[in-house]
């Protein structure tokens, strides 16, 4: 059993420190909406009143907010979690933020007595409901293997993948797989619906081939029924792919379809469907296309 403190109870997190007090553990989770801490009281868990009341007592600090400031402000802030944890403390930062921005954190958090793993997952709201998450995890081997219950606990591929930031790389470059096999779908079903095939059928079918993949599983219901009730939202796939294509400036790689696909997520949310889910890049298809957006 341990005491964590989970901070972030959004549409990931939520599920995740559910998981986390179902399997024993003592957590206390913390969120700017206090009304997001429902599920984990059900669970067992506690709601916590302030960053300073989660923390208390913590053995691991769990951290699931959407974009690096987001990270800085609760781990280095006035009041954050360097200043208020135990020395000792093991950080777990679940977040998807910039790889250069963990490695910093990572040193700070060394520097004032404090262990971090970067660990962000991917699955979206379905994986972290089922917890069924692939989580890859940068940092310490020895941190990693006293982490790893609390992974499995939340998870189902579970990867130890390099140092510090190598979890953040790893997940850049998850984000740029997806985010190109959901608009490869896209362009695939609008096309499929221009000659009148049972797109249905049609897709059943590409599923079961090598044209298969975990996005078309999982995204197909939204495309075909036009439901794009957020997963995983494009505000956040947009951060994600500006994090891909300034990290591989910075390493010299070129990376054109992630360039493309890119400027596809911004064009979706510049048009209004930010907050929509991912697969919401569908409209975007059609928008091109000069057919009407439901």
């Amino acid at each position: 059993m341990t005491n964590i403190a989970f901070i972030g109870l959004g549409i990931m997190g939520n599920p995740m420190a559910v998981h986390l007090a179902n399997a024993g553990h003592v957590v206390a989770g913390f969120d700017r909406s206090p009304e997001r801490a429902v599920a984990l009281v059900e669970a067992g868990g506690r709601a916590a009143e302030s960053l300073a009341d989660a923390v208390k007592g913590a053995d691991v600090v769990c951290v699931m907010v959407p974009d690096s400031p987001d990270v800085e402000q609760v781990l280095t802030g006035e009041e954050g979690v360097f200043q208020l944890a135990e020395t000792g403390t093991l950080i777990i930062d679940f977040s998807s933020i910039r790889p250069d921005v963990t490695q910093q954190l990572a040193e700070q958090a060394r520097a004032v007595g404090f262990r971090m793993l970067d660990a962000p997952v991917s699955g979206g709201e379905a994986g972290a409901r089922n917890a069924a998450l692939s989580i890859m995890v940068g940092g310490e081997a020895d941190d990693f293997a006293i982490a790893k219950p609390l992974f499995d606990a939340v998870g189902k591929t579970v990867v130890h993948v390099g140092p510090s930031g190598s979890g953040q790389t790893v997940k850049a470059a998850n984000q740029l797989i997806v985010a190109a096999n959901i608009q490869a779908v896209s362009e695939a079903l609008i096309f499929l619906e221009a000659y009148g095939v049972d797109t249905k059928a049609a897709l059943e079918v590409l599923g079961g081939g090598l044209a298969g993949s975990a996005v078309l599983q999982q995204k197909k219901e939204n495309m075909l029924s036009r439901s794009f009730q957020p997963g995983f939202r494009i505000d956040l796939h947009h951060k994600d792919m500006g994090i891909v294509t300034a990290a591989a400036r910075e390493a010299g790689v070129v990376v054109p379809l992630g360039a493309l696909v890119a400027q596809l997520v911004a064009s979706a949310r510049a048009n209004g469907d930010g907050g929509l889910d991912h697969s919401a890049l569908l409209r975007g298809v059609e928008r091109l296309s000069g057919k009407g957006v439901a």
